[in-house]
């Protein structure tokens, strides 16, 4: 059930880049954030304005008593372990100071990276554009991030990509990045009290393409007393509950 499409405190921002909903028991905010190429300029005030404005809305959603995912493409690559030629890609809105700051300020709050949680700094890549075989040779970056609030950051199981989709013909330059969670109120056969520790930086390139898992293991086992239409009610602005059409994502 729908919460809410758009984040807050601008109401001239119409580009569908926010789109929030309750999902058996889970709040699932879905997200696109602005490129912001070329910097300095327009674009990237923009990205940083609406970054800020994020980090605004996340404060809301992270000590809820509801599992809350935050995911989608952040148009951010947190630290130069997460691309491939750092030097080259230097100037690019996505490796600036101020969007990683931000980023910072986001997991600051209280967030879990999933990626980061299970990998560490590993090299492992959710993106590879299509320029100079980019693909075939590894050259990579991490933009696309799986977020998890205090509620549900303890469940997290595993983490990780479908680089093997990236080779299909005509596929997005962006790979499945999927996680398995379980939910707090899921009998656990271990302790899940914590969130699982990062692992310790490893020198070499990115892992290689697996075959496809099998869907059972990547679809999360949430189980949550509270239904999805509870979650959206108590939620829900007036705005939300008139039927909206499908988001649609921007070029930018």
């Amino acid at each position: 059930m729908e919460i809410r499409r758009g984040l807050p405190w601008d109401p001239r921002d119409t580009q569908s880049r926010y789109l929030e909903a309750a999902i058996h028991g889970v709040v699932v905010a879905c997200l696109y954030l602005p490129n912001g190429n070329p910097q300095p300029g327009p674009k990237f005030d923009y990205k940083l304005a609406w970054f800020e404005r994020l980090i605004r809305h996340a404060k809301t959603l992270v000590d809820l008593p509801h599992p809350v995912a935050l995911i989608g493409d952040f148009n951010v690559v947190p630290t130069d372990a997460d691309i491939y030629d750092p030097k080259g890609w230097r100037k690019d809105a996505l490796l600036q100071p101020e969007s990683r700051e931000a980023y910072q300020t986001l997991l600051a709050q209280g967030w879990t990276d999933s990626l980061l949680a299970i990998h560490g700094h590993t090299p492992i890549y959710t993106f590879w554009d299509y320029f100079r075989q980019h693909f075939a040779r590894d050259r990579g970056l991490r933009i696309d991030h799986l977020l998890l609030n205090r509620r549900l950051a303890p469940g997290l199981q595993d983490a990780g990509v479908d680089k093997w989709v990236r080779a299909l013909e005509k596929a997005s330059d962006h790979a499945p990045t999927w996680i398995s969670v379980r939910g707090p109120d899921a009998p656990a056969e271990a302790a899940a009290d914590a969130t699982p520790a990062a692992k310790v930086r490893k020198p070499g390139v990115a892992k290689k393409a697996a075959m496809p898992k099998a869907a059972a293991k990547k679809t999360p086992s949430v189980i949550a007393k509270k239904g999805a239409k509870k979650i959206a009610a108590k939620r829900a602005t007036p705005a939300s509950a008139r039927p909206h059409k499908s988001a649609k994502r921007t070029a930018d």
